[in-house]
């Protein structure tokens, strides 16, 4: 169950699937009857992943409880929101005994069958089976299989090359260069001069 593009817009009936991003608003269409349209910052916008309903130890995500209400029904629509008030609050007390009837308002039941229905209709209360390779799993698949995982098989597609004996004997060492007459002169001038400072100091 992927709730996390369904939204409900403050002011309109229904509920929404964000399509695409504008510039300065989002394009959602509705679940009913398909139609497109910006809505923009503006507009009171709730994420249904972010939607919780009220109980007396705490709260409860909308995604666990449409869970449970889809198990119940086997896959089916729940009463109608149109039903008198105390058939669904009976409905949801067998799904979420806790409720806090203070705070859960009957229309707030009403609401939540509603959408229950319009989820089931258009087929976003399906489960969806998450995918999830964990790195250490896949090297475990691929030694099982006798194949390498990706990071290896590239690392071992470029060895470090060695120097061969034949390369080594094309590299010639470069010529000592001779020191000049003058650099010569200069070198054995400096320790003479240096000795003469040091005899005149004692």
């Amino acid at each position: 169950m992927d709730l996390s593009s369904i939204i409900s817009i403050s002011g309109r009936p229904g509920l929404y699937k964000v399509v695409a991003q504008g510039k300065n608003s989002i394009i959602v269409e509705s679940l009913t009857d398909k139609k497109r349209f910006p809505a923009y910052a503006t507009d009171r916008i709730s994420a249904l992943d972010d939607i919780s309903i009220y109980t007396h130890d705490g709260d409860k995500p909308l995604k666990e409880i449409l869970t449970k209400m889809y198990a119940k029904q086997d896959g089916k629509e729940v009463p109608s929101h149109k039903e008198d008030i105390s058939v669904l609050q009976t409905y949801i007390l067998e799904i979420v005994p806790d409720y806090d009837d203070e705070r859960v308002y009957p229309s707030d039941i009403k609401k939540l069958m509603q959408w229950y229905n319009m989820l089931l209709k258009s087929g976003n209360l399906e489960a969806v089976e998450e995918k999830k390779v964990d790195a250490g799993e896949g090297d475990a698949q691929n030694q099982e299989t006798g194949t390498e995982s990706e990071p290896s098989a590239a690392k071992k597609a470029t060895p470090k090359k060695k120097p061969t004996a034949d390369a080594s004997k094309d590299k010639k060492p470069a010529p000592k260069k001779k020191p000049s007459a003058a650099a010569a002169k200069a070198k054995t001038a400096a320790p003479k001069k240096a000795s003469k400072q040091a005899t005149t100091k004692k």
